[in-house]
């Protein structure tokens, strides 16, 4: 009995943990040789039209100019790689209904046995916004995308949270850049 009252709060903490992650995969061109780039700019006609507010472009920005420069590139105005990146949002509802346990007036498994009591039944409904992230990598003498990451997963509203969380998802999509080829 004590297992079935903390089950729904098991279920709770799963959905969370699992909210918090961010999917990435990868993609890129085969015959391309990676290690010829060292340096990188922002294709600003692509990013200008990335459908989200201004100060979300510079965070963005600022984490991938960080995550670059970690991996040894440098940021300058004639770049071998173009970067650009654009968004999608989705926002979903998620209902729960977490079943419960009544009795009530009527016939039940012994004759004449039920009455108005038991327990109920609780249902909740939460909408939460899953964003993703395309990173694009273009060859800047060819004009030719060479390489796109994408990350998707639960985003936040909360003000102190965003920064951080973009910051996770960049780390997450450039961590797969650039490919280690088998």
């Amino acid at each position: 009995m004590r297992t079935i009252k903390y089950l729904p709060l098991l279920f709770i903490a799963a959905f969370a943990v699992g909210c918090a992650s961010i999917n990435v995969r990868s993609d890129y061109d085969d015959t391309v040789n990676f290690t010829a780039y060292k340096t990188y700019g922002f294709l600003k006609d692509g990013i200008d039209k990335a459908e989200i507010n201004d100060l979300d472009k510079k965070r963005i920005m600022n984490a991938l100019e960080a995550e670059l420069a970690s991996k040894g590139f440098t940021k300058s105005d004639k770049p071998d790689l173009y970067v650009n990146f654009f968004t999608k949002a989705t926002q979903n509802v998620n209902v729960n209904n977490w079943g419960g346990y009544g009795m009530g007036w009527g016939w039940g498994p012994y004759w004449g046995w039920g009455g108005p009591w038991g327990w109920g039944g609780y249902t909740s409904v939460n909408t939460q916004t899953e964003g993703t992230l395309y990173v694009d990598m273009i060859d800047a003498s060819k004009k030719e995308l060479v390489w796109q990451g994408v990350g998707n997963g639960v985003l936040t509203q909360n003000r102190d949270k965003k920064t951080e969380r973009i910051k996770e998802f960049v780390q997450k999509i450039i961590a797969e850049f650039p490919p280690q080829k088998d």
